[in-house]
C-alpha cells in the first residue's frame, strides 16, 4: 500500500468546517494536503495586514515543524493561484494549530483528555451554549467535561454530543504546555526511528548478494 493511500484512509473528518470563501479554500487545498500526509485543521481569511489567509494544519501524529509549513505553502500556492478563490491580494500564512489549539476532530478530545477547554454548542445543552471545564472522557458520540465553575443547581459534569458541538479550543495552562511538549518529543522520536528503519531497509536492499 502506498503512503498516499495510507494517508487517505487514515484521514478523520472534521467536526468543525468552514463556510463561504473559507470553505471554498478548504475544498481546494485539502485534496493537496491529504496525499502529503497532513490534515487540515482550519482555514481563515481575515483582514489582518490587508488580507491574510491563515491555514492551520498538522501531521497525523499532531506534529508540525517550520519545514512542514514551508512544504505546505510551496504545495498549495500554485493551486490557489490557478483556482484564484480570493479576489484581492493576500498574505499566505501556514502554521501549526498551536498548544491552545482549536478542537476540530473527535480524536482531539481523547488525545487531550484531562485538560481545560472552552467551547460553544449550536443548541442548548443542559440549558447552556457556552462551557468551560476539564475534558473527562470522550467516545464516538460526544465528550464529558467537569465544569470548573458550575452555577448553583448545575451538575458538575455535562455530556456534550458531537452533533451539538460548534467550536472550542484548549485553554493554555502549565500542564497543557508540559504535556504538549512531551507529546511532540515522543512523536518526533517515533518519526526519527521510522526514518532510521527505512534507511536500514534501503541499505539492505542495495547490499550485494553473495
Amino acid at each position: 500500500m502506498s503512503d498516499t493511500t495510507t494517508a487517505e484512509n487514515t484521514q478523520e473528518p472534521r467536526l468543525v468546517t468552514e463556510t463561504g470563501i473559507d470553505q471554498r479554500i478548504a475544498d481546494i487545498i485539502e485534496p493537496v494536503l491529504v496525499p502529503m500526509g497532513y490534515q487540515l485543521v482550519r482555514v481563515r481569511l481575515s483582514s489582518q495586514n490587508g488580507a491574510t489567509l491563515q491555514i492551520m494544519a498538522e501531521r497525523l501524529d499532531g506534529t508540525m515543524t517550520v519545514e512542514d509549513c514551508e512544504t505546505i505553502s510551496t504545495a498549495i500556492s500554485p493551486v490557489l493561484d490557478v483556482e484564484d478563490p480570493v479576489d484581492r491580494e493576500y498574505h499566505l500564512e501556514v502554521s501549526s494549530p498551536g498548544i491552545d489549539r482549536p478542537m476540530v476532530r473527535k480524536s482531539d478530545f481523547s488525545r487531550w483528555a484531562g485538560h481545560l477547554i472552552k467551547c460553544e454548542t449550536s443548541v442548548l445543552v443542559d440549558s447552556r451554549k457556552r462551557f468551560r471545564g476539564t475534558i473527562v472522557s470522550a467516545d464516538d458520540e460526544g465528550f464529558t467535561i467537569e465544569r470548573d465553575q458550575p452555577a448553583a443547581g448545575e451538575e458538575p459534569r455535562v455530556v456534550i454530543p458531537f452533533t451539538a458541538f460548534a467550536e472550542g479550543r484548549l485553554i493554555l495552562t502549565d500542564d497543557l504546555i508540559r504535556d504538549a511538549l512531551t507529546a511532540d518529543k515522543k512523536a518526533k522520536a517515533a518519526q526519527s526511528a521510522q526514518g532510521m528503519a527505512a534507511n536500514e531497509n534501503f541499505e539492505d536492499e542495495d547490499s550485494p548478494i553473495n
